[in-house]
């Protein structure tokens, strides 16, 4: 992902291949998120006016890059958990060995393709109360791009948790299809929680 052009991955989003699909492209949505908040920190480091928090500013900058290139990464692991599961779904189930065979792929494949949505949304997760601080320390110059970042990062959680909540509904392990749905739902409601917080405060702000 992090070698493609912006026009290149939003054509292979738009065709027929399976890959890549929502996952992929939450994590990218993410990752620019986080970019903007990165923009913030930037415009922040070494100005005289905020010289108090250059020592926060210091430690959330290669944390939010840190998290940028993570996000990146998790659309290609998010592709690459798909292939299993693609498989599985073109076993055949003629006989009842072949159906229990598919089953069993289906099930390990399923429970495979819920973990890089789960990492995005928990990456996306520290970079909302990442770019929650910097909305409050960093340059006012750049506000509204912290708002930004908080909209797209709410966005993006809500976008990843969908592969987790189709991907567990399938599986037939229903204590672990609740271990997963659970960990996502709470994700997703402190996350879009916080996110839709920074941006009412920046939108009061900017307004």
């Amino acid at each position: 992902m992090a070698g493609r052009t912006v026009a290149g991955f939003s054509q292979a989003l738009g065709s027929s291949a399976p890959t890549p699909g929502g996952g992929g492209a939450s994590a990218v949505v993410a990752g620019i998120g986080v970019a903007l908040g990165q923009m913030v920190a930037s415009l922040t480091q070494g100005k005289e006016r905020y010289a108090d928090v250059q020592g926060r500013i210091g430690e959330i900058a290669p944390r939010l890059e840190e998290l940028r290139l993570e996000l990146l990464s998790l659309a290609d692991a998010d592709a690459e958990a798909f292939a299993p599961l693609a498989r599985a779904y073109r076993l055949p189930r003629g006989t009842e060995e072949e159906r229990r065979r598919k089953a069993e792929e289906m099930e390990v494949a399923l429970a495979g393709a819920c973990v890089p949505p789960i990492a995005i949304m928990e990456r996306t997760y520290e970079a909302i109360a990442l770019v929650d601080e910097v909305s409050r320390i960093g340059s006012t110059l750049a506000l509204s791009d912290a708002g930004a970042g908080a909209a797209v990062l709410s966005a993006a959680l809500r976008a990843a948790s969908l592969n987790v909540f189709v991907n567990a509904g399938s599986m037939r392990d229903r204590d672990r299809a609740e271990e997963l749905t659970s960990r996502a739902q709470s994700l997703l409601d402190d996350g879009c929680a916080r996110a839709d917080e920074v941006f009412r405060r920046v939108e009061e702000m900017v307004r």
